[in-house]
């Protein structure tokens, strides 16, 4: 056998040891990964405008 061949049996019955999820947790998972990226982005561009506005009062001033 070739080391190709063992390496991509090895790897197959790697795979078949995982733990998938179902499609229901996927869907839930990708939903809180949305909401959780949408928040960070939001939080973000919140102190971005703030920080902003401040540092253009101190340079105009």
């Amino acid at each position: 056998m070739s080391r190709i061949q063992g390496f991509v049996q090895d790897s197959w019955q790697e795979l078949k040891k995982v733990n998938w999820p179902t499609p229901l947790q996927a869907r839930n998972l990708t939903i809180l990964v949305l909401v959780i990226s949408t928040a960070v982005s939001l939080y973000i561009a919140a102190f971005d405008t703030l920080f902003g506005a401040i540092a253009k009062a101190f340079h105009a001033g």
